[in-house]
């Protein structure tokens, strides 16, 4: 039989021994010894640790809610239906996506299934709302005097920082609105099959006249139906979040053991006393609640 090579110094692997079923005792079976594995020794289910949950739980992906959320790798939900995200090749060629990864077709349960659908988002520094996008092979994206979108360099220039703003309120929450350096916005012409995404979007919003001609309203009826393709769903990682870095934080403080509570009280405490404490922990008024427990123990022991 012929062996894969050694070397001096290579540790050992052990390989795992699987029990079958001719190995486990014959308690484990039926009374006749050959039928099917009692329940119990059916199936070993190995416990989900906190520190999984969490890693679980961070790398689930959220909608942004306010500019400030926007960070880390995105995923840019567009105006069309079914839903499609904005992605790029290896060739730096930007296209439509369709998100596969829906809760009941919802855009805003989307979550990549390919690496081509996520972009990275940085703030400029310096900048208020100023972000670039870089794809997942190294260029950013970028959008040139025509309106053509191309994700092909591995510098920063104008061309590839976008202004990314709340759409106008009053309308559904959670989506913005992403402007060129040229002032105009990222949209999607969902007539083409398949869409295709744009960056010469211009909005030109026109308030309503007395005695205004039929014309005129249907040219402001198309006018909404541009600024509906410009609105933009982003969806990021859940561990990129503040808020949710606030939450994570507030459970850790949460977190402390019984025998944690009990070394610094100095005594066994009783059950309302550790609900108590681990209250007060999360509140933020841990040490004075861990104070009055103190006291309170030592009453007892005089009385």
């Amino acid at each position: 039989m012929v062996k894969p090579l050694s070397f001096k110094g290579d540790k050992k692997v052990k390989k795992r021994k699987r029990t079958t079923a001719e190995e486990l005792p014959s308690s484990t079976y039926g009374n006749d010894g050959g039928g099917e594995l009692a329940p119990a020794t059916k199936y070993h289910e190995v416990p989900t640790t906190t520190a999984e949950a969490d890693e679980d739980e961070e790398n689930t992906w959220v909608s942004a809610d306010a500019l400030l959320d926007i960070a880390g790798p995105t995923v840019l939900v567009l105006a069309t239906s079914p839903p499609t995200c904005l992605a790029c090749d290896a060739m730096g060629r930007v296209f439509t996506s369709k998100l596969e990864n829906l809760v009941d077709g919802r855009p805003g349960t989307a979550e990549p299934h390919d690496v081509r659908q996520v972009w990275v988002a940085n703030r400029v520094v310096g900048s208020e709302g100023r972000f670039t996008l870089k794809g997942f092979h190294g260029r950013y994206l970028g959008c040139d005097k025509y309106g053509l979108l191309f994700a092909t360099k591995e510098a920063v220039s104008q061309e590839e920082t976008f202004s990314i703003r709340l759409a106008d309120e009053g309308k559904e929450e959670g989506m913005f609105e992403v402007q060129t350096m040229r002032e105009t916005l990222l949209s999607v012409d969902g007539e083409k099959e398949p869409p295709e995404p744009r960056g010469d979007a211009k909005l030109k919003k026109k308030e309503a006249k007395e005695g205004e001609g039929e014309m005129e309203k249907e040219d402001r009826e198309d006018e909404d139906d541009v600024e509906a393709s410009c609105r933009i769903r982003i969806r990021m990682q859940a561990k990129f979040k503040p808020k949710h870095k606030v939450e994570k934080a507030e459970r850790v403080r949460a977190k402390i053991s019984r025998k944690e509570l009990e070394d610094e009280v100095g005594r066994r405490l009783e059950d309302d006393e550790v609900k108590k404490l681990k209250k007060a922990r999360r509140e933020g008024n841990y040490h004075e609640a861990m104070l009055d427990v103190k006291v309170k123990g030592k009453h007892d022991k005089f009385a």
